[in-house]
C-alpha cells in the first residue's frame, strides 16, 4: 500500500517551492553555519531534503552536501534547479528509515518534517533517527525541526494551518487530533505540477520535547537542546513554548 507521504510528493515538487513554509531557507542555513563555526570541510547529509532548497544553498557557500529523499519527483526537480544554478550536490533516492552511511557526516539536518514525523509509527521515526546517529562522525551534530506536541495544548492547529495556507497553494479542510497518539489526522487539497486537484487523508505524529530528548539520548546522541523554531529565524535564543508550532533540536554524537 503506498503511503500517503508517497502520494502527496509523487508529483508535487515545483508546486512545493511556491508554499509559504518553505521561504526560510536563508535564515535556516544561516544558523547551521553558525553551529558548525562556518568550517567548509564539514560534510552534510540532509535528510528528507525534498526540493533541494537547504542543500543548494548550503552548497553554494562551499559545503559538500549530500541530500536524500523518497521522491523521485522531488528529487529530479531539486536536481534541475542545483544544475540550472551551477551548483554541486550529492542527491540520492533513499528512504531515511534505511539509511547505510557509517561515519561520513560532521553534521545532518532534517528540516521541516523532512521524512520525521511523517512516518505512519514511534518505530519508524526512531529508525530514522538511528540511522543518522550511524552516518555521523564522533561528535557530529544533527539540527532537526519537528512538531511541538505543546502546541496543540493551547493552540487549534487548524486554525494555524488555516492561516499558513493563506499564502501557499495547498489548504487543510479538516484537522482530527488524537489524545492518545499526539497524531493530527487531516485532509489536504493541493494542485500538483501538471495542475491535477487532488484531496489527500494524511496524519503527522507531534512529539513533547521529554520525547524527543528520549528518543536521540536512545539513538546515540550524548546531548540534546530544545528550542522554539522560528521560520527563516532560528535561534538559540527562543525558549520552547507552546506558541511554537516546530521545535528546534540540535543533537551531538558522543
Amino acid at each position: 500500500m503506498t503511503a500517503w507521504y508517497e502520494k502527496l510528493f509523487a508529483n508535487y515538487a515545483r508546486q512545493y517551492d511556491r508554499e509559504s513554509f518553505v521561504k526560510g531557507t536563508i535564515g535556516e542555513c544561516d544558523f547551521i553555519e553558525r553551529e558548525i563555526d562556518m568550517d567548509k570541510t564539514r560534510r552534510i547529509l540532509d535528510v528528507g531534503c525534498g526540493t533541494g532548497r537547504h542543500a543548494i544553498e548550503l552548497a553554494r557557500r562551499g559545503y559538500a552536501v549530500v541530500g536524500v529523499d523518497l521522491s523521485a519527483a522531488q528529487l529530479a526537480w531539486a536536481r534541475e534547479k542545483a544544475a540550472a544554478q551551477g551548483i554541486r550536490v550529492d542527491f540520492r533516492k533513499a528512504d531515511a528509515r534505511h539509511l547505510t552511511f557509517a561515519g561520513e557526516f560532521d553534521l545532518a539536518i532534517m528540516l521541516c518534517e523532512g521524512a520525521f514525523s511523517l512516518m505512519e509509527t514511534d518505530e519508524m521515526n526512531f529508525q530514522i533517527l538511528q540511522g543518522i546517529a550511524r552516518a555521523l562522525r564522533p561528535g557530529g551534530k544533527l539540527i532537526q525541526t519537528t512538531l511541538n506536541g505543546l502546541f496543540p495544548l493551547f493552540h487549534s492547529v487548524q486554525k494555524f494551518l488555516a492561516k499558513a495556507a493563506a499564502d501557499g497553494t495547498s489548504t487543510t479542510e479538516s484537522c482530527s487530533f488524537d489524545w492518545m497518539t499526539f497524531r493530527d489526522h487531516s485532509v489536504i487539497a493541493f494542485e500538483d505540477d501538471d495542475g491535477r486537484k487532488h484531496k489527500l487523508k494524511c496524519n503527522e505524529r507531534y512529539y513533547v520535547p521529554p520525547e524527543m530528548s528520549w528518543l536521540l539520548k536512545t539513538a546515540g546522541f550524548a546531548t540534546v537542546e530544545i528550542f522554539g523554531a522560528r521560520l527563516g529565524a532560528y535561534s538559540r535564543s527562543d525558549l520552547l513554548t507552546p506558541n511554537h508550532y516546530e521545535m528546534l533540536i540540535v543533537a551531538a554524537k558522543a
